[in-house]
């Protein structure tokens, strides 16, 4: 009932894990299948390891989290083992990256691809590592002659994780049409500041807000894409249960990428989601999810 299938690729569920949150190494990212999920994303892998920012990189709000990890990571060239101990699990492993220009991107892909994964994401959204991200997401040129370029290098599915941190995400989206699949939306920039210490909450100041109160851009950068770019979407932002996911795929969305709700909800959520959504379906009469995809769209 819940098995997907986005490219050539096959998911027993549209419930993915999004890049950042439990995905930097193998064995992490096989409790997160254990727990459920139907495929999973690897933490953004750079060309050189990085530390990230200093603490504190993370902020809890009543309304979701605020954050600036900083895009810390192992390096490209220390990752393999643990896609190799991720492949375990039996399902899709995407690995994400990110770079600085077109030949970056080619390069982390096409070594993402040696090591095993189904596909490749293109970071081209975080909103606070500066001269990566979101920098080069709002540049629709720059969209393009990564996706075109990274195509052109690699054998396996591309897919372009997008900034919603934009005035016209259609027009980036368009611009990585020749992407396999489009990811939207990752966090939204945005600040928080302590009054006591009359301080911003973060050390880089400007974080990345995810959670609950950024499902309604999610739902809206969806539905606009879908109605203008003939490209499989995956939905990602605020995430908490079954009718957040069906409200994505009602928009638009061929699957999902769940990240915040595993620290509001636990480790469990990816099975507790295909539960809520298997009854869901039952209860109103649909046997697969491709028959909810995009059914909300007025023409």
């Amino acid at each position: 009932m819940l098995s997907v299938a986005i490219n050539d690729l096959r998911f027993r569920n549209p419930l993915l894990l999004a890049s950042g949150i439990l995905d930097e190494s193998g064995e992490s990212m096989l409790q997160v299948i254990k727990h459920g999920a139907g495929g999973v994303v690897t933490k953004s892998i750079g060309m050189e390891p990085r530390e990230g920012y200093e603490n504190p990189v993370i902020y809890e709000l009543s309304y979701g989290l605020l954050n600036a990890i900083g895009l810390a990571n192992p390096g490209i060239e220390n990752y393999g083992e643990e896609i190799k101990i991720a492949k375990r699990g039996g399902v899709p492993v995407i690995g994400s990256v990110f770079g600085k220009d077109a030949e970056e991107f080619a390069y982390l892909a096409r070594k993402m691809e040696e090591y095993g994964v189904d596909a490749v994401e293109l970071n081209l959204s975080c909103p606070h590592a500066r001269g990566y991200g979101m920098e080069i997401g709002v540049d629709a040129a720059l969209v393009e002659e990564i996706v075109k370029e990274v195509k052109r290098k690699v054998n396996i599915p591309v897919w372009a994780k997008l900034t919603p941190n934009t005035h016209n995400i259609v027009e980036i989206a368009k611009a990585a049409s020749d992407s396999d699949a489009l990811v939207l939306i990752n966090t939204v920039r945005a600040m928080a500041i302590d009054i006591e210490a009359k301080l911003p909450v973060l050390s880089n100041i400007f974080g990345g807000l995810s959670g609950p109160c950024i499902k309604p851009i999610g739902i809206r950068a969806v539905y606009e894409v879908y109605r203008e770019v003939e490209k499989p979407i995956v939905g990602v932002g605020g995430i908490i249960d079954a009718r957040d996911v069906i409200e994505y795929i009602m928009a638009g969305a061929s699957a999902v990428e769940i990240g915040t709700a595993i620290y509001l909800r636990g480790i469990h959520v990816f099975s507790e989601i295909a539960s809520e959504m298997e009854d869901w379906m039952k209860k109103h009469g649909y046997e697969k999810i491709e028959e909810l995809v995009g059914i909300a769209q007025v023409r």
